[in-house]
């Protein structure tokens, strides 16, 4: 469990009820990475939502050839700063990791166990409202990022 008065300091927290604040809390355990260590790995099952309190963050986007699994080509897809989140699909369905995380700096980490956090939304509408949309809005981001990224590769 980690204070509700740190999850309070973020806006990605702002908009929430001092109640769901503190049930979000008992849901949420801080973590620290070394740099290099891989976070999470795209295709796996999505059950934690992390949020970065310090360092950064690589998203990588691997493919592997089905046919010849030693085949890797690794894509640089974004990057994750202090008071953003990331893991973002153990909120939407169907709980899988799209990508995956590498610290490219030291980071300490919130970890928000995403069942807990599902449950709260199902249960708790004005909640649910606060932290889909700021989740909507990193998927935005992330969305725009890969586009530009995308152009910048065919042009």
């Amino acid at each position: 469990m980690v204070s509700p008065e740190l999850l309070r300091r973020y806006p990605f927290f702002s908009g929430l009820e001092d109640s769901h604040l503190k049930a979000i809390a008992m849901l949420t355990q801080e973590a620290s990475s070394e740099k290099g260590k891989v976070i999470f790995e795209g295709d796996q099952p999505a059950s934690i939502l992390y949020f970065l309190i310090e360092g950064s963050v690589e998203l990588h986007y691997i493919v592997v050839d089905k046919h010849n699994p030693q085949f890797r080509k690794d894509f640089y897809v974004g990057e994750i700063n202090p008071g953003e989140p990331f893991g973002i699909s153990a909120m939407i369905e169907p709980f899988c990791y799209t990508a995956t995380a590498i610290a490219s700096n030291p980071c300490r980490i919130l970890q928000i166990e995403a069942g807990g956090l599902r449950s709260l939304c199902e249960e708790e509408s004005g909640a649910a409202a606060v932290l889909m949309r700021q989740i909507a809005r990193a998927v935005m981001t992330r969305l725009h990022e890969t586009r530009v990224q995308l152009a910048a590769a065919r042009a």
